[in-house]
């Protein structure tokens, strides 16, 4: 493994270490830009940002605070083992930080005691029901090293930041139980489910819970700086976030040279995950009617096996990764592994069926995306069907809808967590700046890949329309492609771009493998005709000597041809392998001190791409070569943040992106090794199948109008751009010197905004009467466009509070209390909305929401 104390290790090393004793001190630079403590979703996701865990306090991968704190008492004194609070205790001395697949270990010596801080965040990729829960299991394990009995007590402390967007949004905090666990129970206060979308944001729906066993844990909610500090945190229970915190408290009492150790469960309930056409879709653990409860009550059970598992698991990848590629590569694999998954979630459809919607991670917030997902394959594909296919069918299935018209692939399924329709590009609209080479090249080579995996076209079979009429569009532009949109036009966009049009080429051979498999060979024949044809004209066409261009028409240009890598993954053979290794030969005289640029244009990389690129000649040495230079770019960056894709290789500074899942593409090189693959692959337990078509939207209709009917008259408000005095919200309140108007209420030229009076100012209060039909259900739900943030009351009591914007009208949930005000006649709407940038409009009604019964997917 990589010698240093900040490593990522294998079970058996972490054992010797133990033996052997504390491991030396090292430079601070050599441990990860930021370290993995909570990894499980784009939401519940906490990271130690410095290599001393109580050097700094704990972030959300966006930066934004997420604190948890740790304090450790040794005979009557308290030192900080997390975080940076509470104020003037010192630290325990960090003498080890061992970063795994599933695990982070942290190892902390003083006071004649050794403290080990552990993080086990089960994600065993072969059972995607075990994989989908949100839970992190923190362990501490302490024994004298001096020969005396020390009395120690440890205590871990979770800000109820955890649940909100900001850390100024009102929380509440409570304690419970569950069976044998004594629980904390940390939320906010607005729950607003799903109705944020976008990039910079966090959580703010669902509960975080903190659980141990009751017999050997005290559990206790209120101020955060008050428990910090061993103290009673007061009655508070609802207060702004970052005041609020629970505690789990454990007193070991007197330990010895014998381990006694104390854990605990973190786990974060949000009800629903991922809006896919506008159906909610409930977390995959969730699809058999588990609950919060349930899931604890399973941890629980399940602590000691989990942890065994996870031990045998990291062991066992850790070795075969130093076989492929030597302790660089398990390192990088380690790093990767987590925030990978971590960038994503799994649902059920509505077949009960995992599938799975990765996020752009501070890039432009997608869901879905297309060029996303397509560098972040291998780690999916090397661990079974279930996994491969799980991104790809929601995928397919909006490809393969009337919603989607062009003649090639879609780049992405819309924004997180919001999976409602592309929103890149021209949309759904419009041709421009859409990316069809790069998309439909990345979806048929990873049909491909899961058709090689699984030994069967059945999967492609349900999409062969699509597939087809892609395969098509490739042959006609994909050789030499127009002046359009990819991946890597950080640098502006290129015509005869040479990497894209391997692409193509490699996505012409997946086609004709798969017709293949189908067993038309005609197809395949002449499918793979044309990918031979085109390879061998991108030979002459690119060659510039010692190496191949950046596009065909440059000469004296180079670039990273990673896109090849399939052309051997797949077993094409389409490129002699002469072509790889001349372009491997060249990487090593023109990459810089951190890694091998993407291009001539300029000195900024892709970390996932040059992985790719290292696996082109399946040599080892090769594979080294260009892989030692990232980790010397980790060990060496100023950025403490969670691994960034992009950055320069000649400073070690990111340049954007962070937490993004696309460096699950480090796993590339083990999709070399057919054994390796085929063993990690056979372990697949979940046997996904049988995929949902996709959802409908549901049928939504008015019971108290408002302006989205464009044929109805819309109603009237009262209204006014003044701050109001207090008591706006009451029924009662005196609205008579307001102003008059019909819905809705904002500026021209604001998407989908029905205007019936201009607003334009900064702030809007509106009010309005309304009774509700007596055959109205019970659950209706606000039918509302916003932008941007807006409050809505009924009959004075909060029904929602909507952060962001809106770009149509939605549904949006009611807080029981305000739906529980409801009646027949006599209510009162009491609405404000806040412009902050752009468009700005609000209007709001009421309906009630009927679901669809979706067709069968097209299949030949």
């Amino acid at each position: 493994m990589r010698q240093n104390a900040y490593s990522c290790c294998s079970f058996a090393l972490l054992v010797l270490a133990a033996i052997v004793g504390p491991a030396e001190a090292v430079p601070h630079d050599a441990a990860p830009p930021a370290t993995p403590l909570i990894a499980v979703d784009p939401y519940f996701s906490v990271w130690s940002p410095g290599p001393e865990l109580a050097g700094a306090n704990t972030e959300h991968w966006t930066g934004k605070p997420h604190r948890l704190a740790s304090v450790v008492t040794i005979d009557g004194k308290g030192y900080r083992v997390m975080g940076a609070d509470p104020d003037g205790m010192p630290a325990l001395e960090q003498r080890s930080l061992e970063v795994s697949a599933t695990q982070t270990r942290y190892e902390f010596a003083g006071a004649g005691v050794k403290l080990e801080l552990k993080f086990t965040t089960p994600s065993l990729p072969e059972d995607i029901d075990l994989l989908s829960r949100p839970i992190t299991y923190v362990t501490y394990t302490a024994r004298s090293t001096d020969g005396k009995q020390h009395d120690v007590r440890v205590q871990f402390t979770a800000s109820a930041e955890l649940t909100v967007n900001n850390a100024d949004e009102a929380a509440t905090v409570a304690t419970s139980a569950v069976g044998d666990l004594a629980v904390a129970e940390l939320a906010s206060v607005a729950q607003n489910i799903l109705r944020r979308r976008g990039d910079d944001l966090r959580i703010d729906w669902g509960t975080l819970y903190l659980a141990a066993p009751a017999d050997r844990a005290q559990v206790d909610v209120g101020k955060r700086a008050a428990l910090l500090r061993e103290r009673d945190g007061g009655d508070s229970n609802k207060a702004p976030a970052q005041s609020l915190a629970a505690r789990v408290s454990f007193d070991l009492g007197e330990v010895g040279a014998e381990p006694k150790s104390r854990w605990l469960i973190a786990a974060y309930d949000d009800l629903y995950s991922i809006q896919f056409m506008h159906k909610n879709l409930r977390p995959y653990w969730r699809r058999n009617g588990l609950d919060a409860g349930g899931l604890l009550s399973e941890a629980i059970r399940d602590y000691q096996q989990i942890l065994d598992r996870c031990d045998a698991f990291d062991a066992e990848l850790t070795a075969d990764l130093v076989a492929a590629g030597g302790d660089d590569f398990a390192y990088l694999g380690a790093l990767a592994y987590r925030q990978c998954f971590a960038a994503g979630k799994f649902v059920a459809d509505d077949n009960g069926q995992p599938i799975q919607f990765c996020k752009e991670n501070h890039s432009n917030g997608c869901i879905g995306t297309s060029d996303v997902f397509y560098p972040m394959s291998p780690q999916f594909l090397l661990f079974g069907p279930s996994l491969a296919k799980s991104f790809i069918a929601p995928f397919m299935e909006y490809a393969a809808s009337d919603r989607w018209t062009f003649p090639f692939a879609p780049h992405d399924l819309g924004t997180y967590p919001k999976a409602n329709g592309q929103v890149y590009g021209g949309g759904e609209t419009s041709e421009e700046n859409q990316m069809p080479v790069e998309e439909s090249g990345n979806m048929l080579i990873l049909m491909a890949a899961v058709a090689q995996l699984e030994g069967d076209h059945a999967f492609a079979d349900r999409y062969w329309p699509q597939l087809t009429q892609w395969a098509n569009y490739l042959r006609e532009e994909g050789f030499d492609p127009d002046h359009q949109l990819c991946t890597d036009d950080f640098a502006g966009h290129l015509a005869h771009n040479v990497n894209l049009s391997a692409k193509a080429i490699c996505g012409l051979g997946s086609y004709a493998k798969l017709c293949e498999m189908r067993g038309d060979e005609t197809a395949a024949n002449e499918y793979r005709r044309v990918a031979q044809e085109y390879a061998a004209q991108w030979i002459k066409n690119a060659d510039d000597g010692d190496h191949f261009r950046l596009t065909f028409d440059r000469p004296g240009t180079w670039s990273q041809k990673y896109n090849l890598v399939w052309d051997k993954v797949l077993g094409l053979n389409l490129f002699p392998d002469e072509v790889l290794e001349k372009e491997m030969a060249y990487y090593k005289k023109v990459q810089n001190e951190f890694g091998l640029p993407l291009d001539n244009r300029d000195s900024y990389t892709k970390l996932d791409w040059i992985l790719w690129t290292a696996s082109l000649t399946d040599s080892k040495d090769d594979f080294q070569t260009l892989a030692r230079p990232v980790v010397k770019f980790l060990d060496k960056t100023p950025n403490r943040q969670p691994m960034t894709d992009w950055y320069k290789t000649d400073t070690a500074r990111k340049v954007g992106f962070t937490a993004r899942p696309v460096v699950g593409g480090v796993f590339m090189r083990m999709l070399y090794n057919a054994d390796a693959w085929d063993k990690w692959a056979s372990r697949d337990v979940t046997n996904a199948g049988d995929y949902a078509p996709m959802p409908i939207p549901p049928k939504v209709t008015e019971v108290v109008a408002s302006a989205a009917d464009r044929k109805a008259t819309a109603p009237i408000w009262r209204y006014t751009t003044s701050r109001p005095g207090d008591g706006w919200r009451a029924p009662g309140f005196d609205d008579s010197g307001w102003r008059v108007a019909k819905a809705g209420f904002g500026a021209h030229g604001t998407p989908n905004a029905r205007i019936g009076a201009e607003w334009t100012g900064r702030r809007i209060w509106l009010r309005r009467e309304f009774d509700m039909p007596a055959d109205a259900p019970a659950d209706v739900r606000l039918h509302v466009h916003y932008d941007e943030d807006a409050e809505v009351y009924i009959n004075g009591v909060l029904a929602a509070s909507l952060g962001g914007y809106s770009t149509d009208y939605e549904l949006a949930f009611i807080r029981p209390e305000a739906l529980a005000t409801l009646k027949p006649e006599g209510n009162v709407f009491a609405v404000s909305c806040r412009n902050r940038t752009g468009g700005q409009y609000i209007d709001v009604g009421l309906a009630t929401v009927e679901e669809q019964t979706p067709r069968v997917a097209a299949q030949q």
